[in-house]
């Protein structure tokens, strides 16, 4: 039996009883994105291009693994003549899925997920977070071309290429809900600028202290309904305090230069923000907001809010670390391919973490998705997906019976805080020293 077969029968025995991995991946929504990407094939072939979609999954789980054998664990293949594929057909398959369907997939999987996760709320706000991150691409001639490389302490170019990703997050779950990468030299606020328009309404988004730009937060915030931010204040920037509001607040007046003006139109040349002072183990912190009401937000729930956005870096090393084991470089030599390859860890790591959601529901007790481990997560999952193909349809609902009921063994202790101090760890050397014979001795 084929995963996609497999998954359509999940539903077909219990469609009322239990929630179903059929649910992470609708095969709607996947139609739905070849059609606005007008993405057919007219001669039917072994790998559909539904199936290239699960490859894009499995390339992300089993990244230590060839084309050729992924397909095979997750059985995607028509096994009708030969029981088997070309390493090369999958390679001109992928080409003919090509980067926009993918990325539709994404867009319409994030958006259906983030729907039925029943976020909590902040004071009426979704919270969410935006920072950035770095992939590295094999060091093919393609990829050189299209790509640039970071440029060391000591003025020499890295050895690989690199593409730089801003990504939006939903602290709660963890649910990427829009991305955006380019070429290593582009400025994370210039791929940031590209999430406005994925922002929902009635949101709080939490920014790292890099992007701190009057024209992009102003931007933020006007583009819809109560799109607030927050954000740490940057040494030496320049505000007049407009009046007190008690002695760890005050309305602040911040100014625009001319240059900002330039580059953002609609800029004004002066914005008002609420500065929010407080004590952190001895050490002043500020933090600037665009909400300026009071009463509704109070200073004691911002104060401490701050700390959340820490969700989006353990995020990102959910998906290096533990989903891709630390292999750093992505697989594709070119870079269609390669930016495909990025939508599909995104898409994987959104169907695991609504998988994450999904078990919440089913604890009993007050949690929320990040306060599961991600690792044990993942490592259910990759064994239902596997078990799946082989599994009599009967047998189906028992097997995800007994996968919600491990979510129990799945919640992490609370969180210890930090007993030693933060400190500069010593650079890796790539090759062992040769230590001195009178030293040895």
């Amino acid at each position: 039996m084929q995963l996609a077969q497999a998954l359509d029968a999940i539903n077909h025995f219990a469609p009322n009883k239990i929630d179903t991995l059929c649910d992470l991946l609708p095969l709607d929504l996947i139609n739905q994105a070849l059609e606005q990407t007008e993405t057919v094939t007219l001669r039917k072939r072994k790998l559909s291009l539904e199936s290239m979609v699960w490859l894009t999954i499995g390339m992300a789980i089993y990244n230590d693994k060839p084309l050729s054998q992924v397909v095979n664990m997750l059985d995607i293949v028509n096994r009708q003549g030969k029981p088997f594929v070309a390493p090369s057909a999958i390679v001109q398959r992928r080409q003919a899925l090509g980067e926009d369907a993918i990325k539709a997939v994404f867009e319409l999987t994030q958006r259906h997920w983030n729907d039925q996760a029943l976020h909590p709320h902040w004071n009426g706000l979704t919270l969410l977070g935006v920072d950035g991150v770095v992939w590295r691409l094999p060091d093919s001639d393609e990829n050189k071309a299209a790509y640039s490389r970071h440029i060391n302490a000591n003025k020499t170019n890295s050895e690989y290429p690199q593409v730089r990703m801003v990504c939006q997050m939903e602290l709660s779950s963890h649910l990427i809900t829009a991305s955006a990468f380019d070429d290593y030299s582009v400025n994370e606020m210039k791929l940031a600028e590209r999430l406005i328009i994925n922002t929902p309404d009635h949101s709080l988004t939490l920014f790292d202290r890099g992007f701190y730009s009057l024209g992009l937060l102003h931007h933020w915030q006007s583009e819809g309904t109560e799109r607030h931010w927050l954000i740490p204040l940057r040494k030496g920037t320049q505000y007049e305090v407009l009046r007190k509001l008690g002695r760890t607040q005050s309305i602040v007046r911040l100014t625009s230069n001319p240059r900002a003006r330039k580059l953002w139109p609609n800029l004004p040349e002066t914005i008002e923000a609420r500065l929010v002072s407080k004590k952190i183990n001895g050490k002043l912190t500020q933090v600037l907001t665009s909400m300026t009401n009071v009463q509704r937000y109070p200073v004691e729930d911002i104060a401490d809010l701050y700390s959340h956005r820490w969700e989006i870096e353990l995020g990102f090393r959910e998906q290096k670390q533990y989903m891709l084991g630390n292999r750093l470089t992505l697989r594709s030599k070119l870079p269609e391919m390669a930016r495909q390859e990025l939508w599909g860890i995104l898409l994987t790591y959104n169907m695991i973490r609504f998988q994450m959601v999904k078990m919440t529901h089913h604890l009993k007790g007050d949690y929320l998705p990040y306060q599961l481990s991600f690792n044990g997560a993942l490592a259910h999952i990759v064994r239902l997906l596997v078990g799946l193909p082989f599994s009599s349809p009967g047998a189906i609902p028992g097997q995800l019976k007994t996968f919600y009921e491990l979510s129990k063994s799945l919640v992490n202790e609370p969180r210890r805080q930090r007993s030693y101090p933060r400190v500069v760890k010593k650079r890796p050397q790539r090759y062992a020293q040769k230590k001195c014979q009178s030293v040895l001795n």
